[in-house]
């Protein structure tokens, strides 16, 4: 009996290892609004879906680590789903204070920028397995704002308040 119970533990982790499952990258890091507090990044994420049925993203974690050190971390709970045969786009957000950027002076005295590492974890809902989590990873450059880009990012504020 134990003999069987071993052969059908292995059929199913077999299967289950062997079963396609989502796929995701990280496409592109961009600035999206700089105001007198902080920056904010947005990471683009392809996530591409092999099944017939939509599958449900849980939460979204993610690390932006500098020299070394973690600078900025967070959670998204329940970004929505991902779309059946298909790739869906997400838009992660991650908003670094000016005064972590501070602290960063050595890195960014030398070229105005800042080397970065963006870490992510897409938490997925699979059909029979349960949560899955995709593991992500993306270096890059992150230009730094001119005191006119800051000077021009509150005024954006200002004209978006005015038309609310």
């Amino acid at each position: 009996m134990a003999d069987l119970m071993e052969k059908a533990k292995n059929y199913v982790v077999e299967k289950v290892g062997n079963m396609e499952k989502p796929e995701a990258e990280i496409t592109d890091v961009d600035m999206k609004k700089v105001s007198m507090d902080s920056i904010s990044y947005h990471a683009n994420v392809a996530v591409k879906n092999p099944y017939s049925v939509p599958v449900p993203i849980m939460q979204i974690s993610y690390a932006l680590k500098c020299s070394g050190r973690i600078i900025v971390s967070g959670t998204i709970p329940d970004p929505g789903n991902i779309k059946a045969n298909d790739t869906t786009m997400l838009d992660v957000p991650v908003k670094v204070p000016h005064s972590v950027l501070v602290s960063l002076a050595k890195d960014i005295g030398k070229d105005w920028d800042i080397d970065y590492t963006l870490e992510l974890g897409l938490t997925i809902d699979l059909p029979v397995i349960g949560n899955f989590t995709i593991p992500l990873s993306h270096s890059g450059e992150i230009k730094l704002p001119s005191i006119s880009d800051l000077w021009k990012g509150d005024k954006e504020e200002e004209e978006t308040e005015k038309e609310s």
